[in-house]
């Protein structure tokens, strides 16, 4: 994608039209590689998210009323522009957030997914006729929409993780106000709101505002239009966003951080738990919340598991995004190539073991491995958001589970044996909210539901859990005849 591209999407998209915000200071988007200055954006003030949410009030009505087989014409739509813009996209994913080419490859191949998902879930809402106890009465229970959807989308997957709460928001008859992450303000915001302005929606029903909130505090969330407000990120500010939300009566989605597991049984095949806990911690860097943050191994096989985890540990090429061969792109800023290389340190610190310790470039964070961190260590209870594994020996499945479940994440996991039903029965006892048998911890899928226990959040999305999200009930009864009153 061309500077040029850049620069023209530089723009708030308020009520259909594209425009420069009227904040006291910009946003600076730079390349997290080579430091290039990609955008310059004026940031959105209190007042135009205020300006946003009051046009997706106006533009909700007509649009909820619209025939839904009308409403999922722009999916189809936008699911094509995709496709004929994907080198395009790709290069822009690459350059604003330092994602590999494989990378920006399997984020555009999901957003395609849960399009297509789109599509489908215009048509899903049905209603219900209920018995009822009176004579002549007929309960009616209609899906209808929440009205105003409220989505904050992170740093990490920008393209897909916007689409994947505002497609299904807008598919159900919603209006949509999106505040993308300020480190990818146009992949994961002026990108998705011209695609779908390119596809025919009607203005005002996707409004992108790209802002601080050292600007506009909580009016994000605070402000009265939004009955639900879809966040994913980090706990702590989702601890926030909650707290806000149950405070005024709204309807909170989020989809938080993790700490996941992947455990590798003593009747597993060695080589491919290598190959799925290696793309599991490494795949973008390790900022990725389903990301195996701990990699847990039954001593009987640790010492095997080791030598070929670290030799293809060794093999991964770290340097630029733009290049095919490399697997390790740039992390998101300065501050996160700061923790990542904090957690290796203190890691050392704490007594911890390096196996493989990866220098830093600027940004450049190459891959870590780590064993012998301490039982009580706080370190294997957090996420590390970057290129460092942690190896953990076991000695049998008792074991196993507790140590995957110490923790106060729960939002993925892997285990890897020879026996799948052994599998499944060990996934079960382990507190996520999806866990997965012979394969990586890596994993979203449009129709299964997607998120976590515990610190990772609340609510799912995908498939019919997106009614869930983005729709309420309502009753009408109707009572044919008289009724009969006691007074």
């Amino acid at each position: 994608m061309s500077s040029s591209c850049f620069t023209d999407l530089a723009q708030q998209y308020i009520d259909g039209e594209w425009r420069p915000g009227t904040g006291s200071w910009d946003i600076i988007d730079f390349n997290p590689y080579d430091d290039e200055k990609l955008a310059s954006i004026t940031i959105a003030t209190a007042d135009e998210v205020d300006q946003a949410y009051r046009a997706a009030a106006r533009a909700q009505k007509q649009w909820a009323a619209t025939n839904p087989y009308a409403r999922r014409a722009v999916f189809e739509k936008a699911l094509r522009l995709i496709e004929e813009r994907e080198a395009e996209i790709s290069d822009a994913i690459i350059a604003e957030l330092g994602g590999t080419r494989l990378k920006a490859a399997f984020e555009l191949h999901l957003a395609k997914e849960f399009l297509r998902e789109a599509v489908h879930l215009a048509l899903a809402p049905e209603g219900r006729i209920i018995p009822s106890p009176v004579d002549g009465k007929e309960n009616r229970v209609y899906r209808v929409p929440v009205g105003v959807v409220g989505v904050i989308s992170p740093f990490n997957f920008p393209f897909l993780l916007s689409i994947k709460s505002v497609a299904p928001a807008l598919a159900l008859g919603n209006a949509v106000v999106l505040k993308p992450h300020q480190n990818t303000p146009i992949v994961g915001g002026s990108l998705v709101a011209k695609l779908f302005e390119d596809a025919g929606l009607p203005g005002g029903l996707l409004n992108v505002v790209i802002t601080d909130i050292a600007e506009i505090g909580d009016a994000f969330i605070e402000h009265p239009v939004p009955k639900v407000i879809s966040f994913t990120g980090s706990d702590a500010v989702g601890r926030h966003v909650a707290t806000v939300c149950a405070r005024l009566f709204k309807r909170s989605v989020l989809e938080l951080g993790g700490n996941s597991a992947l455990v590798v049984l003593d009747d597993a095949d060695l080589d491919y738990a290598v190959d799925a806990a290696v793309f599991s911690r490494y795949v973008h860097q390790g900022q990725v919340c389903m990301a195996a943050n701990r990699v847990l191994v039954d001593r009987a096989v640790a010492d095997e598991f080791t030598e070929k985890f670290v030799a293809k540990v060794r093999t991964l090429k770290t340097g630029d995004p733009r290049d095919p061969e490399t697997v390790i792109g740039p992390v998101i800023n300065s501050s996160q190539a700061d923790a990542v290389s904090g957690v290796v340190e203190q890691a050392l610190a704490e007594g911890a073991t390096a196996l493989v310790r990866g220098g830093r470039t600027d940004n450049l964070v190459e891959p870590s491995v780590l064993t012998d961190v301490p039982a009580d260590s706080a370190l294997l209870r957090q996420e590390v958001f970057g290129p460092v594994a942690f190896l953990v020996p076991f000695d049998g499945e008792e074991e196993a589970v507790r140590l995957v479940n110490d923790t106060p994440y729960g939002l993925s996991g892997a285990v890897h044996t020879g026996n799948i039903e052994r599998g499944v029965a060990f996934a079960k006892q382990i507190d996520t909210g999806m866990f997965h048998v012979n394969d990586g911890t890596v994993h979203d899928e449009p129709i299964v539901p997607f998120g976590g226990e515990k610190h990772s959040g609340i609510g799912r999305l995908n498939g019919d859990t997106m009614l869930d999200s983005f729709t309420t009930t309502k009753w009408i009864s109707v009572q044919h005849g008289r009724s009969g009153f006691p007074f």
